[in-house]
């Protein structure tokens, strides 16, 4: 699958999931990702380098798999 998808700038930490998101706008539709690990919920700040890689993640992720519902759980080890 080769979808266009477009980053939003809103990275940030969510309590809630225990997780760092974003959101991202994919085929008209707005989804949040949230990046499930150890290393990345240690972290205060994620530099630019770190989103991109994270931006680029979510690229091969979507190549192999289809969202489900307006969410998407990336778990890294």
């Amino acid at each position: 699958m080769n979808q266009a998808i477009l980053f939003n700038d809103d990275l940030a930490f969510d309590k809630e999931q225990d997780a760092w998101c974003f959101t991202a706008l994919l085929s008209a539709q707005v989804i949040t990702v949230y990046f499930h690990s150890m290393q990345l919920k240690r972290l205060i700040h994620i530099d630019t380098c770190t989103k991109f890689d994270l931006e680029e993640l979510v690229e091969l992720w979507l190549e192999k798999n289809e969202p489900e519902g307006n969410t998407i759980h990336i778990q890294m080890g």
